[in-house]
């Protein structure tokens, strides 16, 4: 039996949703946190630094270096960390297609970073996952 059909139930009700916000990955210097703090939507505390994903704008408004533009989709279904292998199908699946994806996994939700300009196409795949689970 496959991981998908495995996990039928989970992937049948993960409802992907894109977001509208185009984000940015950046590094920012302890005494700039307290710039974009209010605004990021997640730091994280890595050996060379602080890393933040920031909207675009506010990266340009900081003229802070950032990354490649990312659209962020979350799985609307509440799995948390019990979801043993909804990260490795879903990251699977759009690494098949050729698609970059950066998995943040929190509390409640998972939440997928995709290159801006495959986002509806990552969207779409998903929501192919989800189809197929539902009638399986």
């Amino acid at each position: 039996m496959s991981a998908e059909a495995s996990y039928a139930g989970i992937l049948r009700n993960m409802c992907p949703r894109l977001q509208e916000e185009t984000y940015v990955f950046c590094q920012v210097a302890n005494t700039r946190l307290t710039d974009v703090i209010a605004n990021s939507l997640c730091i994280f505390r890595e050996g060379e630094g602080m890393s933040v994903i920031l909207p675009r704008n506010l990266a340009r408004q900081h003229g802070l270096t950032a990354s490649a533009p990312f659209r962020l989709i979350t799985l609307q279904i509440v799995s948390g960390f019990s979801a043993i292998q909804l990260t490795a199908i879903v990251a699977g699946a759009l690494a098949d297609a050729g698609i970059v994806a950066n998995m943040v996994t929190v509390l409640r939700h998972d939440h997928i970073f995709v290159p801006e300009d495959s986002a509806e196409r990552a969207l779409q795949l998903l929501r192919g996952i989800s189809n197929r689970a539902y009638y399986t």
